[in-house]
């Protein structure tokens, strides 16, 4: 789902003004990401994994660039098509205040679960992230018919969107929801790549039920997304009521580095 500033004013109730903010110059990343391929996947279906992370305040800047390069590391599993952690560029969301983000994809469910119990994950995760994260919050959906490379050009801008419905709702409520945040794309012309699905692994979602990532080249993209009135009329008229809260993050692609477990 595309939020821009007019969009989360519209969309939640619970969304306070501090989240809309003239953005930052890109910043340049001394953090590693490794694209294990720039081919174009050619199967329908594509698993899209997204963790949040809050680094406690105070940590020490070699702990966390120990945890970004552990994190990135772990795109050499066979599991893996593509992986990327950093800082985040931007967080629009402050009542879930978080400073970092990793996404990968995956072929198939059970390989983000092979992923997820691997040793090589679990030893960085215990190691390198839970002493020095207070929150982390993640997100899986299936992405259908995912077009364009499975591994983001470096630079370019990452969005990506939650969203919690109101309790009480129906199943074709959530399916309104869906259609119109899968029809937003038809709005927004700067878009190279986008991908939108309802979650399938709650435990750690904190209740965000529906997910969606759009990729532009970079952040005059971005800046034109926010203010399309188009998109954000088509939010306000078909979802605004069913929403409960929305997360968006903003993440920069940094450039890939070869790194090793």
């Amino acid at each position: 789902m595309l939020c821009g500033a007019r969009t989360l004013r519209s969309l939640s109730s619970t969304a306070p003004s501090s989240l809309f903010f003239k953005p930052k110059p890109l910043p340049s990343f001394p953090v590693k990401t490794i694209c294990c391929s720039s081919s174009i996947l050619p199967a329908k279906m594509t698993i899209e994994h997204i963790v949040l992370f809050k680094v406690k305040d105070n940590t020490e800047p070699s702990k966390i660039n120990a945890m970004i390069g552990g994190l990135n590391a772990l795109t050499s599993l066979d599991q893996v098509l593509h992986l990327s952690a950093g800082p985040i560029y931007r967080n629009r969301s402050s009542a879930l205040n978080f400073t970092h983000m990793l996404h990968s994809r995956y072929r198939t469910k059970e390989d983000l679960a092979g992923y997820s119990a691997h040793p090589k994950h679990l030893t960085v995760v215990k190691d390198s992230v839970l002493p020095i994260c207070e929150d982390v919050m993640a997100v899986d959906w299936v992405a259908d018919d995912l077009d364009g490379p499975i591994v983001p050009s470096p630079g370019s801008v990452m969005r990506v969107t939650f969203l919690k419905l109101k309790e009480g709702l129906g199943d074709g409520v959530k399916g309104e929801v869906l259609g119109a945040v899968g029809a937003v794309k038809d709005y927004v012309g700067s878009i190279d790549q986008f991908s939108f699905g309802e979650n399938f692994s709650p435990a750690r979602a904190k209740g965000f039920s529906i997910a969606s990532l759009s990729i532009l080249p970079g952040s005059s993209e971005l800046d034109a997304l926010d203010s399309n009135e188009e998109a954000a009329k088509v939010h306000k008229e078909k979802v605004g009521d069913s929403l409960d809260s929305v997360v968006v993050v903003d993440y920069v692609i940094p450039p890939p580095q070869s790194a090793n477990l």
